[in-house]
């Protein structure tokens, strides 16, 4: 479409950037609350689509590796930290996505890290995401090599160039996608296990007895955690999660416990599913390593453990077949997650920083590029040190947003207790948050390359996680959390909930680009008298439609402007 095509009557050039921005976001809401009107899909619909992103068989790998280095019983010790740390932490900022309809960026930015504060937390989502768009397709090639008799290096391109056209059309098609797909790579996943631990009930106390390549005999706290710093690099999972997750339908009292369940299922609850897998995975390379001559090499390769065991109880053409296919599958099923939820990272990075909006497909083949070039890169043979140093950076982010929430907005009341995403209404850079996570992830990656003595290295993940956890109610207490709100009030008077707490449906009518938008979205603009989008805002490059800040109450009198209704009557 022309630029004189999109032209509004009393629109300038520079409203063009908004408009074309409104025009390509509509379809998913990019960048921006998800309204009411779009989201409606059931509970049980949009619990299944997230969970249909964890298919990823890199925990299979993920448990191997560690399990190979540390022996079992430290892997499973490891394994057990993370999923307690991944619940605890998830499930906060889970609540406040689902409730709220925003994604984990827009949750940062009123957690304590301020307009732009959050932005470096989007690069470090966004890293997330093409690793283990890396990790998953480099999965996916060793399938293709192994059953099709394809190069790796091509199977690398093939896996990366399958998912763009599936991620352009958003949320529409990966619902359906994850929803069909996951009863049959569900039966593929759990037939082998099954299989294995009834024909072969010794290899389970070969798994157990496994100490690994160093030989490590029974517990080890320095092995167990290093185990658990590589797990934890899939802490901010909880963010692909929420991406989902914000396209819950309002809580009411006859949808209440089914909203609760699938919130929790999907939310913290994938790291259930995903320590499981891991434990699984280890199981699997355990039995190869033990049973099966020149298997050390490739234990680790989640396709060739599904191989030796379809192998066992099935014909040699149907065992390739089925490994081929459940791998394609799985790869699909959590690449498209990573594909989707990494271009929207990328394009609030951009879009915040610059005022302008490119659209989310050109970020999207950035991030499938960055991708290949980790695969063609061969990341599998340094991946405990790729995934154990980004741990720390995952954790330092998710457990100070954590921490802002149950600490700062529920116990100490410094923080606004519903959550602000709008341009103007934060300040651009909030110390609590922003401050604790680049002390935390600064001091932990510090530690884990041996900068404070090769005595503190195996703890650098709760060097993360400890740092994280304390550093914002200490810092809130501090800075009496003055640098939460730059304004309690937006201009509007409609209020911003219904009388279940949820966001508001009202629709009004942005300046700029002429969509309908619903009330949380908006904001009055300070050059007219009419009302601007949260998108349109961030994309006006002279800032002239950003209110002026004024004089915000003390915390104990601004826990927020809605406060009408019992926010909290029904948590």
């Amino acid at each position: 479409m022309t630029q004189e095509r999109n032209r509004k009557p009393g629109v300038d050039e520079a409203d063009l950037d908004t408009m074309t921005a409104s025009k390509e976001t509509l379809e998913d809401y990019t960048l921006r609350f998800a309204p009411r009107s779009y989201r409606k899909w059931s509970t049980p619909v949009v619990g299944i689509s997230a969970l249909g992103g964890i298919a990823y068989l890199a925990d299979f790998a993920i448990g191997a590796n560690i399990g190979i280095s540390y022996g079992t019983t430290n892997a499973l010790w490891g394994i057990l930290i993370f999923a307690v740390v991944v619940m605890l932490t998830g499930f906060p900022v889970a609540y406040y996505s689902a409730r709220y309809n925003i994604d984990l960026d827009l949750v940062t930015r009123g957690s304590g890290f301020g307009y732009y504060g959050s932005v470096v937390t989007n690069v470090i989502y966004a890293t997330f995401t093409f690793i283990f768009f890396a990790l998953e397709g480099s999965i996916m090639a060793q399938g293709l090599e192994l059953g099709l008799g394809i190069p790796v290096w091509l199977g690398y391109a093939a896996s990366t160039l399958v998912i763009f056209p599936l991620v352009i059309y958003g949320m529409k098609v990966l619902s359906t996608l994850q929803v069909w797909t996951t009863p049959l790579w569900l039966i593929l996943m759990v037939a082998p296990f099954v299989y294995l631990v009834v024909s072969h009930p010794e290899s389970v106390g070969q798994f157990f007895a496994y100490q690994g390549q160093n030989g490590v005999e029974g517990f080890d706290l320095g092995s167990t955690l290093m185990a658990a710093g590589v797990c934890l690099s899939l802490i901010a999972q909880i963010a692909e999660q929420n991406d989902y997750l914000r396209f819950m339908p309002p809580m009411t009292p006859e949808n209440k416990r089914s909203w609760w369940t699938w919130m929790f299922l999907a939310g913290p609850g994938w790291v259930i599913f995903g320590a499981i897998k891991q434990i699984v995975g280890l199981f699997l390379a355990v039995y190869l390593i033990v049973n099966v001559a020149n298997s050390a090499g490739i234990a680790n390769q989640p396709v060739h453990q599904f191989l030796e065991i379809y192998n066992n109880f099935l014909p040699g053409w149907l065992a390739m077949t089925l490994a081929v296919v459940l791998v394609v599958i799985s790869q699909i099923k959590i690449n498209v997650t990573n594909a989707y939820s990494g271009s929207l990272a990328w394009t609030n990075v951009f879009t915040r920083v610059t005022k302008h909006y490119p659209g989310r497909i050109v970020f999207l083949g950035v991030n499938l590029l960055i991708a290949l070039i980790l695969m063609e890169a061969n990341m599998f043979d340094f991946l405990n040190t790729i995934l154990g140093f980004y741990a720390n950076c995952g954790m330092a982010w998710v457990v100070v947003v954590a921490s802002d929430i149950v600490f700062n907005k529920y116990l100490l009341k410094l923080s606004p207790i519903t959550p602000e995403f709008r341009r103007g209404m934060l300040y651009d850079f909030n110390p609590v948050g922003f401050g604790s996570m680049l002390i935390a992830a600064g001091v932990s990656v510090l530690a884990f390359f041996g900068g404070l003595g090769e005595a503190i290295r195996p703890y650098s993940p709760l060097v993360a996680i400890g740092l994280a956890l304390v550093l914002p109610p200490i810092i809130a207490i501090a800075t009496k959390g003055k640098y939460y709100l730059r304004r309690t009030d937006d201009g509007i008077a409609l209020p911003m909930y219904d009388k279940y707490g949820n966001p508001s449906g009202e629709h009004l009518k942005c300046h700029v680009c002429h969509h309908d938008y619903e009330r949380p979205d908006m904001i009055k603009a300070a050059v007219h008298e009419g009302y601007i989008c949260s998108l349109c805002l961030s994309t006006d490059k002279t800032g002239e439609h950003v209110l002026p800040a004024q004089m915000v109450p003390t915390h104990s009198t601004r826990r927020t402007r809605y406060e009408g209704l019992n926010l909290e009557k029904d948590q």
